[in-house]
């Protein structure tokens, strides 16, 4: 009669065991937080990575919406984990939380990427025997003298300069420029605020062979669709940089763009919780031209994020199995 009771309590042993592991198991399994990316090629990139962390590691996953400095605070306090597309070292956030070592930007995702101002390359070279409004526009300097070309409708005494989609440290960075090249009393400061905003404007003034002038950035299907001339810019200046990314600074100094190199954001948690997704983030490597041609497709066709990468993943296994151990690259493409 003694064996039963010790029977029971190993069987209760067993089942407190059992809930301990599924406890744990369901907080080992809570989602990771990838930032919801407004922009195309962000957002496709979030949703191949989702399918591969989901599909070939089986972590769950989700998204948190929010602006890019948003989402970089966000990151540093780990409410977030990762972000997809991140243009590292542009914004004050990054900086801080980089060097306090609450961040990290993992791999060089996609080579020869690049922002800058735009105009359609019909101003500068004319279309169909048209003549040119602007045949020696080369430069931002060269602006000064063309702010009637791209005349502001709702101040027709001024040109309209088209903004990068609001909440982005670009914004900040263009409204300085303004200042910075003596822009500022010519132009207006045009914010469209999303980015399909932005896009739809460019895009009807190009379909009206209108002059306009515009920020924007690469990799994008814009500028696979059109035929555009980027403005030249006074040489990257570290110190200017600076001046450009404050807002309170009130004497900016002109300067390209930090040049360009896109990694995926992560927190510090993160590293530490997930090294074998950060040996894999840190091989991405997307080339530009097969994304600027999967953008443009998922424009077209008007894909959802998910379903565009899952096209891209299908058409472009060479790619992501790279990055891959083969038995993940297998549940992965079995996905598919």
């Amino acid at each position: 009669m003694k064996k039963i009771p010790t029977l029971l309590a190993g069987l209760l042993l067993t089942v407190c065991l059992a809930s301990t592991d599924s406890a744990a198991s369901a907080e080992a399994r809570a989602p990771i937080h990838f930032g919801a990316l407004t922009w195309e090629s962000g957002s496709l990139t979030t949703e191949i990575l989702r399918r591969i962390v989901e599909k070939g590691f089986g972590y769950p996953t989700d998204t948190l919406p929010g602006s890019t400095v948003g989402l970089e605070v966000a990151l540093a306090r780990n409410d977030l984990q990762v972000v997809a597309e991140e243009w590292a070292g542009r914004s004050p956030a990054w900086v801080k939380a980089e060097q306090a070592g609450e961040v990290f930007a993992l791999g060089d995702t996609v080579k020869n990427a690049e922002e800058g101002w735009w105009v359609p390359a019909y101003v500068v070279k004319g279309e169909k025997g048209d003549k040119a409004p602007a045949p020696d526009l080369r430069s931002v300097e060269d602006l000064k003298r063309y702010a009637s070309v791209f005349k502001d409708p709702e101040e027709p005494a001024k040109g309209r300069f088209l903004n990068s989609p609001s909440g982005w440290t670009s914004e900040i960075v263009n409204s300085q420029k303004l200042k910075a090249y003596g822009l500022d009393g010519l132009y207006t400061n045009f914010r469209t605020g999303s980015g399909a905003a932005l896009d739809a404007e460019i895009d009807s003034a190009i379909r009206r062979k209108k002059p306009v002038l515009f920020y924007y950035w690469s990799p994008t299907p814009l500028i696979g669709r059109h035929e555009l001339v980027r403005l030249q810019e006074p040489p990257f200046d570290a110190q200017a940089w600076a001046t450009l990314t404050d807002p309170s600074n009130k004497d900016p100094k002109g300067s390209q763009s930090l040049p360009a190199k896109l990694s995926i954001g992560v927190s510090k948690q993160f590293k530490n919780d997930y090294p074998e997704l950060v040996a894999v983030f840190e091989k991405v490597d997307l080339p530009i031209g097969l994304l600027n041609k999967a953008l443009a497709n998922m424009n077209k066709e008007r894909q959802d994020p998910g379903a565009a990468a899952e096209a891209f993943m299908r058409s472009n296994p060479d790619v992501w199995k790279a990055w891959l151990p083969a038995d993940v690259a297998a549940k992965v493409e079995a996905s598919l």
